[in-house]
This record gives C-alpha cells, sequence and structure tokens, in this order.
C-alpha cells in the first residue's frame, strides 16, 4: 500500500454547521462523537465501533432549527474522510456485505469501494418518516446520511431493510450492517498487497 497509515482528517465549516472527523481504518473501534444530536451520537459511535475504526467526530451546527444540516454535513465530512483514507484503495478487498438482526428487525448492507459513487436505501417503512426518534433525529435523515456518505466517500452502497417494526432498531441495524460491510470492504487483503482490485487498474 502507498502509506503505511490509512487516516484520514477533514474539517469543513460552512454558515449552518461546523464539523471535523478524524477516521483511522486500521483502528481498534475507539470512538469520540460530539455532534449535539444525541441519537446520531449513538449511531456514529455504533458505526465506529463495528467498523473497528477509530473515529473521532465533532459538530457543531444550527440545531435550534432542526438536526439536519448538522446530520448531513457531519455525513459529508465522514465520507470526505473515508475517500482521504482509503487513498489509491491498494491492497483493499474492495466489496463487503454484512446482515444485521436486532430483535425484530433484519437489515442488509453491501459496499463497493469503486470510486463510482451511488446510493440505494430500501424497506424503510413509509409511516415512520414523520416520526422523530429520541425527540432529536428524524428518521427520514437516514436516507441523507447514507446517500451523503455514499457520494463523498465515492462507494458503492446498497441498504435494505428487510422487515423490522420499532424505528430505532431499524435505524440502528441498519448503521451497524453499513459498518460491518465498510470493515469487510477496506480490510487489507493480503493476496492483493499493493495492488488495486479492479481489472481497470485503478478504483
Amino acid at each position: 500500500m502507498n502509506s503505511p497509515s490509512r487516516i484520514g482528517s477533514v474539517q469543513r465549516e460552512t454558515r449552518e454547521s461546523a464539523v471535523t472527523v478524524e477516521l483511522n481504518l486500521d483502528g481498534h473501534g475507539r470512538v469520540e462523537v460530539d455532534t449535539t444530536v444525541p441519537f446520531y451520537d449513538h449511531m456514529l459511535h455504533s458505526l465506529g465501533t463495528h467498523a473497528a475504526f477509530d473515529l473521532r467526530v465533532r459538530a457543531r451546527g444550527d440545531t435550534h432549527i432542526d438536526a439536519h444540516h448538522t446530520v448531513e454535513d457531519t455525513a459529508i465530512v465522514l465520507g470526505q474522510a473515508l475517500r482521504q483514507a482509503l487513498g489509491d484503495k491498494s491492497g483493499i478487498r474492495r466489496f463487503g456485505d454484512a446482515w444485521i438482526p436486532m430483535d425484530e428487525t433484519l437489515a442488509h448492507a453491501a459496499v463497493d469501494v469503486s470510486g463510482r459513487p451511488y446510493c440505494v436505501l430500501d424497506g424503510e417503512p413509509e409511516q415512520y418518516n414523520s416520526f422523530t426518534i429520541g425527540n432529536n433525529y428524524p428518521f427520514v435523515l437516514n436516507r441523507h446520511v447514507f446517500e451523503s456518505l455514499a457520494f463523498h466517500a465515492g462507494i458503492n452502497l446498497h441498504v435494505r431493510v428487510i422487515h423490522g417494526r420499532d424505528p430505532h432498531h431499524i435505524t440502528e441495524a441498519q448503521y451497524k450492517a453499513v459498518a460491518r460491510a465498510l470493515r469487510a470492504a477496506v480490510e487489507v487483503d493480503p493476496r492483493f498487497a499493493d495492488a488495486v482490485p479492479s481489472t481497470k487498474g485503478t478504483l
């Protein structure tokens, strides 16, 4: 691989938010998150832990309006940090997927670290689109998070809710599935060594 350390560090500031993300792909699940949106903190902590990334996130935004800008902008910066940490993607497995059950919920995520951003989110019960988890995280933001992550990281991400009835469980299962799929996809494959896993020779 071109660099012994696969670390991304990105800061982004707008009139709506200020976000800093530090990400180490070869970490041990050490996570520090403070976005001022408690349920989102919980989800990002779960993401970093189950992906086995060392992850630090700090975000401040106009949550007096609502959580939308802070949540979406944090996902944008997380995607940028992931792209930076991946470098030229040499030596990675590239593909990953995971099935995550959480009580009555089952979620699946599949990832291709392809350099071609795309996101498909399917199966979320529509009746929860107006529901806010913990009075601070609108359920509908799941789509914004996964789309922003995928497009700014340059990955192909498919997330499916197979079944579920609790919006907390549905959301958490999705984040954990994405975490485990990413963990598998960015893992170093010793059989590829310094090669990029593509017939094109680049990702």
